[in-house]
């Protein structure tokens, strides 16, 4: 378990939200499945929603607004940044595009979205009075954050020069893998998508939470309105598996072998 009350270091993943057109449904269909509370936002956050475990903010939820034509649900990664604007700089001169130009979000913090060269989508956050996530790798809350790529080599290249960061290779036989290092310590993941995946198949930012019994948690996702895309399976990090929400959204969960380690999978 780690709980935080300050702003993550720079190229940490922060904060994780989704964005759908039904928010009550979404709602339900996560406190059915990780037992999450909300705070519902007032209307000058667009009744933005925060999921509570154990007290502590674990990732958000909106509502699309009304009329506008929006991307398909996803869940969003945020990485940590101390400032959004010098990042958003960095990530077009590394060949990223900037999706949504840094923005002040209230006294909330500061943010932008982009895309890096494979396609992945992932936001950036410059925390103030909201700094991310308060608490992690506990069941329901997030554990692990990785993007997939088409393009593993380019990637690395892409946030090795944005964040800085370092990797530690943990290729296997026939997949290769790097955990993303800042400050010495392994923050997520950069994987290669499997070999056979069709192009179509986007680029992706995956947000993994922490549960007790993946088999059981994917058994109530099917009876929540949820679909699996990937059924339990053992790694050497623990057991996992791949859901698709209500609305479409993929995400994993996760048992670590060691909850007190970080994941790669």
């Amino acid at each position: 378990m780690t709980t935080r009350d300050t702003n993550w270091p720079e190229g940490t993943p922060a904060w994780a939200d989704l964005m759908v057109p039904d928010g009550d449904a979404a709602r339900e269909f996560y406190t059915g499945l990780f037992g999450w509370d909300f705070q519902l936002g007032d209307e000058d956050t667009g009744f933005y929603s925060q999921a509570i475990v154990d007290g502590h903010i674990v990732a958000g939820l909106m509502q699309s607004p009304p009329g506008e034509e929006t991307p398909p649900p996803s869940w969003t990664t945020y990485l940590a940044v101390d400032d959004a604007d010098h990042a958003a700089t960095a990530i077009t001169e590394a060949g990223g595009i900037v999706m949504m130009a840094p923005m002040e979000v209230m006294d909330f913090g500061r943010m932008a979205i982009a895309a890096d060269p494979a396609g992945a989508v992932f936001g950036v956050w410059q925390g103030d009075t909201h700094t991310g996530a308060q608490i992690v790798n506990v069941p329901g809350a997030m554990v692990w954050n990785e993007t997939l790529s088409h393009d593993f080599d380019a990637a690395k290249a892409f946030y090795g020069t944005v964040f800085g960061y370092e990797f530690q290779d943990l290729s296997g036989d026939g997949f290769r893998y790097a955990g993303i290092q800042v400050d010495g310590s392994v923050v997520g993941g950069i994987g290669q998508l499997p070999e056979g995946t069709p192009p179509e198949v986007p680029s992706l930012w995956l947000t993994y939470f922490q549960v007790e019994d993946p088999a059981a948690t994917v058994a109530r996702a099917g009876e929540l309105g949820g679909t699996i895309q990937q059924d339990p399976r053992d790694s050497p990090y623990g057991q996992l598996a791949v859901i698709i929400g209500p609305a479409g959204e993929t995400f994993a969960v996760i048992r670590p072998a060691d909850p007190t380690a970080a994941v790669p999978t």
